[in-house]
């Protein structure tokens, strides 16, 4: 990837680049959505394709949008002075999901020029090179306007701008190092400083069966099916983009239950409420997020799309659900068992959900859930002659599960508080100590005055926190509710 700020820049290393052989694809401001897609597609070809893009040219918009991980180069044939944009030109590679271990960036800099004492005393000082700043948002947005000052000020001598862009950089990182210092200590003291490897099986360990591509798209065609009140196929095609075709009854039937939830001011939101204001029949969507990046206009459908939600609360059921299924497994001795699963909500310093499975077998209530996602659904028969009162044994089994659980969370929310209250009172000394020391540093007024503000703030936002905590301990609950029964035939 090579970036410019200037389109004539671009046009120029366009044609060169050509003359020599290279496979060109360059993208700005006016370059088409197709043309995006279609040229980050030949990007990633292999190299041995003869459609295959070597090189791509970009502006600074034409950069956004889409992300390139499968790229590991960047060359930056001019700077930009703001280093934020400097991070979002490296952001665009440097992200999740990037293969190779290490990428490589190469800056074009001409010796002797303003750009190249911006280069080498500024922006190289303050690590934006080797090192996210994303959490520094202020203190760049400072940088950038001091390096515009400096530069463009010609009353001055090449000596004197060097010594202050060398003062602007070495004032800056020292800035940047305190405020990442103190985050760090915070983080420690706060026991969530996790090893890569430790945060990585924390993300899976949150990912739910039930929330993958395929659970999504089931739901969401049930309920196609179930509020449409017809067996066929709205949503056609094997491949992960699909086509969507509803009637125009169809659409203002979705519509009316869209105006059920709760409106939201986002894109995926707007786009789906004109779609079925619409008079087109057929809207491309996907339930894939690779498949999503190489179709833009094709609608995503995420856990928080307004379809899935509408599907979700179509589900909301008030009355008590139950269901027959079936599942071979070697787990689980053979046999006929009844389950329920229920819904706990942890209340506390932070609000959680969990499902909680029961069964009349401690060794299926073990791996209920597991043989949840396997099952099939068997005769409702063994279920429609089932009276509330059968359920009743499940009930009484779940409140002594829910009973020991309660004792057992509110006791953890209290250790938790009283871990919390003392690291807090740790980092807030020591944030409480590093801005006094400036403070008596400071010899101008408005430094003065800042410092006093930031001591004001910083003992508000303790005085709150404490509060807090101790709201999380009078707070500390765990309320369950049914979601369903069942029967489960083991074979």
């Amino acid at each position: 990837m090579l970036f410019s700020s200037f389109r004539h820049t671009l046009n120029y290393l366009n044609d060169n680049l050509k003359n020599e052989g290279f496979r060109i694809g360059m993208v700005h401001g006016d370059t088409p959505e197709e043309a995006r897609i279609d040229i980050r597609s030949r990007f990633q070809m292999n190299r041995e394709q003869e459609e295959c893009i070597d090189i791509v040219l970009f502006s600074e918009i034409g950069s956004e949008g889409l992300d390139y991980q499968f790229c590991d180069c960047i060359i930056n044939y001019d700077l930009p002075w703001n280093p934020m944009r400097v991070e979002q030109r490296i952001g665009r590679i440097d992200r999740k999901g990037q293969k190779s271990e290490t990428i490589a960036i190469f800056n074009l800099i001409t010796p002797g020029t303003v750009d190249a004492d911006i280069y080498e005393r500024c922006l190289i000082r303050i690590g934006v090179f080797n090192r996210a700043l994303g959490g520094s948002e202020e203190i760049l947005g400072e940088i950038t306007r001091e390096i515009r000052n400096i530069a463009e000020n010609f009353s001055i001598t090449d000596e004197e701008r060097d010594e202050k862009l060398q003062q602007l950089a070495d004032n800056k990182i020292r800035l940047i190092q305190e405020q990442e210092e103190l985050e760090q200590k915070q983080l420690k003291l706060f026991g969530i400083q996790l090893p890569k490897e430790q945060m990585q099986k924390e993300i899976d360990r949150a990912s739910s069966y039930w929330l993958t591509t395929n659970s999504i798209e089931r739901l969401v065609r049930l309920y196609l099916k179930n509020s449409l009140s017809s067996d066929q196929e709205f949503i056609i095609g094997d491949k992960p983009l699909k086509n969507l075709r509803l009637s125009q009854d169809s659409r203002i039937s979705l519509l009316e239950d869209l105006q059920k939830i709760k409106r939201k001011k986002v894109a995926s939101y707007r786009e789906w409420e004109n779609w079925l204001k619409g008079a087109d029949p057929h809207l491309p969507l996907t339930f894939e997020s690779e498949c999503a990046s190489d179709n833009p206009k094709a609608a995503f459908i995420t856990p928080l799309h307004p379809l899935a939600k509408q599907a979700a609360y179509s589900l909301d059921a008030k009355k008590r659900v139950a269901t027959a299924l079936k599942v071979k497994t070697d787990k689980v001795p053979e046999g006929e068992y009844k389950f329920a699963i229920y819904q706990w909500q942890f209340h506390g310093i932070r609000k959680d959900l969990s499902l909680r499975p029961v069964s009349d077998s401690d060794i299926v209530t073990d791996h209920l859930l597991k043989l949840l996602e396997e099952a099939n659904q068997d005769s409702l028969d063994k279920i429609e002659d089932k009276n509330p009162e059968y359920w009743d044994t499940l009930d009484v089994k779940h409140h002594e599960f829910w009973a020991e659980a309660r004792i057992k969370h509110r006791q953890k929310i209290k250790e938790q508080v009283e871990y919390k209250r003392e690291s807090l009172k740790t980092s807030h000394k020591a944030r409480i100590s590093l801005l006094k020391e400036q403070l008596g540093k400071a010899s101008d007024e408005k430094i003065q005055k800042m410092r006093n503000s930031q001591i004001e703030t910083a003992e508000a936002d303790y005085t709150r926190r404490i509060q807090d905590l101790e709201i999380a301990i009078e707070r500390a609950e765990i309320t369950a509710d049914p979601v369903a029964y069942g029967v489960i035939n083991i074979y």
